[in-house]
């Protein structure tokens, strides 16, 4: 029987729909050469379209060994679906080729964290893990995934999932990234934004995932992955990571010219 698969939703507008045209354009946002290379544990990579964030996105993926396992947390922009929803048995389609379900890791997840819920329709318009994918594939063609995207601002269902997470990596013979797909402060002026994703980064530099839930509530940060960015950290913390590094931050302005109303990006390597 045919398995099921993901057909992309972005594809055209968030990034190329030609595959040749999309990898000429991530061929120009990576560096690939470029050594060495961290053996990350999580990462918070951007997630709009390649325009504006490709260069920040290709500087984080650039930086480490990508493993052929990955878990991909994104926030829920969209709100259809379940507030905690994973996709264990379906590849996503892009147009580089086919990312295989990672059954097994998808499904040790399920079993360690119930309000997890397989369900495909908080995925089907969701553009946060799906522009991942094509830098994802570029470096590892035979890449495997776990995508679960979170509607949930409650920090302590996030730092269970992230516990649950770390638990189920842990118990994997191979290697397993795990990525907070999430952009920056939205929509005020560039001077503003730079101010409050910076505090926001302070967080994620000192690991402190209760530090950036707070500092995000308390200094209205419109970060969208702030819920995913939680989860990860906490995961990265117990799976042993030490320090988080900052590879690159911009904003929609370099590119737009509106400094007006502008969104933040940054690439942080958690390892």
């Amino acid at each position: 029987m045919k398995s099921p698969s993901r057909a992309p939703a972005v594809a055209g507008r968030f990034y190329p729909r030609s595959a040749e045209e999309l990898r000429r354009n991530i061929a120009e946002y990576t560096s690939p050469g470029e050594t060495p290379k961290t053996s990350a544990i999580g990462c918070i990579a951007p997630h709009a379209g390649y325009i504006y964030s490709g260069h920040v996105a290709g500087a984080i993926y650039s930086r480490m060994e990508i493993p052929r396992r990955v878990i991909v947390l994104g926030p829920n922009h969209t709100g259809m679906g379940h507030p905690l929803a994973i996709m264990t048995n379906t590849a996503w389609e892009t147009p580089l080729g086919k990312v295989a379900a990672d059954a097994e890791l998808g499904g040790a997840l399920l079993q360690r964290f119930p309000l997890l819920r397989e369900d495909s329709a908080a995925h089907r318009s969701e553009h946060a893990i799906e522009v991942q994918l094509p830098f994802l594939q570029m470096r590892r063609p035979d890449l495997s995934l776990v995508p679960i995207t979170i509607g949930t601002r409650e920090f302590d269902i996030l730092r269970a999932l992230g516990i649950a997470i770390a638990d189920a990596v842990a118990a994997q013979p191979e290697k397993v990234l795990v990525i907070a797909s999430s952009d920056m402060n939205h929509y005020e002026s560039d001077a503003v934004t730079r101010l409050k994703d910076h505090k926001a980064i302070a967080q994620v530099l000192a690991m402190d995932a209760r530090g950036l839930w707070e500092v995000v509530q308390n200094e209205d940060i419109s970060m969208c992955g702030f819920g995913p960015s939680v989860a990860m950290l906490t995961a990265a913390k117990r799976l042993g990571a030490k320090e988080a590094t900052l590879v690159k931050y911009a904003t929609s302005g370099e590119v737009s010219g509106d400094y007006d109303r502008v969104v933040g990006y940054a690439g942080i390597v958690v390892s």
